[in-house]
């Protein structure tokens, strides 16, 4: 079983964000009956399944019953958001998803909003989901970036959740159900960056997760976000059979040997290099 499939829902965004690479595929959102299909040709493969991979999955009116509906069959289902819609999403709370992600990074794009209202309404809502039992992870990833308001935002959050709080791996518990997560920024793997020559490079795509487009398109991973390399579609074929392709299978072996096949691969920052006797 792979353990992740990111189900891009919609690759439509309410925002203009500074970390994002956009995307130039066509606009649209899946309906009903396509999200059924593919969540049918997923359905025991998969067992974390992400609303998102491009787009604000808050802006589709069918997310309540999506996730209701993959619970249905299965799956555990995670939101990633930018936020800035949770004061209307009370129908997303009803729903229960397992997790949501909310990337409060996405400030930057946001300038013109009111940081001290955008945080407020993330965490009104985040307390009431954590008290419904949804695990509620607000990421700050852009340390090294454009993180001049995260200390301003961090005591905004403590005016809701008052500190000391609790550091865990990632960053902090600060209530039952909400954590914060920091992480360096975010960089995208976009044919402007230099390719690694370092052959000794490892990654989980095909193996613990794989990304779905949202014309049924699959990829290795999240961070394709233009479908550079397409691997097959969903709406015609079955997930064994992607994965079982050349393409597939040249990038699956290809890690195996601690080598990326792929340009884009070889442009991924996220992709971890072996170190000298781990080999």
């Amino acid at each position: 079983m792979i353990t992740r499939c990111y189900l891009e829902i919609t690759n439509i965004c309410n925002l203009d964000c500074l970390f994002c690479p956009k995307t130039a595929r066509e606009k649209r959102s899946l309906t009903p009956e396509e999200f059924d299909v593919l969540t049918d040709k997923l359905r025991g493969k998969i067992k974390f399944l992400y609303f998102h991979l491009m787009g604000e999955p808050l802006l589709h009116r069918h997310l309540p019953e999506f996730i209701v509906q993959a619970r249905e069959k299965g799956f555990i289902p995670i939101i990633t958001t930018n936020g800035t819609l949770l004061s209307r999403a009370q129908d997303v709370i009803e729903a229960l998803p397992y997790k949501m992600q909310v990337s409060l990074h996405s400030h930057e794009g946001n300038a013109k909003e009111n940081l001290e209202q955008y945080v407020g309404e993330v965490m009104r809502f985040a307390l009431e989901a954590a008290s419904k039992g949804v695990i509620m992870v607000l990421r700050l990833w852009n340390e090294g970036g454009y993180d001049k308001e995260n200390e301003r935002l961090l005591d905004i959050v403590a005016k809701y959740v008052p500190r000391p709080w609790t550091l865990c791996r990632a960053g902090w518990m600060v209530a039952e159900n909400i954590y914060i997560e920091r992480g360096r920024k975010f960089e995208w793997p976009v044919s402007e960056n230099p390719e690694n020559s370092n052959r000794d490079i490892f990654c989980y795509a095909l193996r613990n997760q794989i990304g779905v487009l949202v014309d049924g398109t699959v990829v290795p991973c999240c961070l394709d976000s233009a479908g550079v390399v397409k691997l097959g579609n969903l709406f015609e074929q079955e997930l064994e059979e992607v994965l079982a392709s050349p393409r597939a299978r040249a990038i699956y072996d290809g890690f195996t040997r601690h080598e990326a096949v792929e340009p884009l691969c070889r442009r991924c920052g996220c992709a971890t290099l072996i170190k000298q006797g781990e080999k």
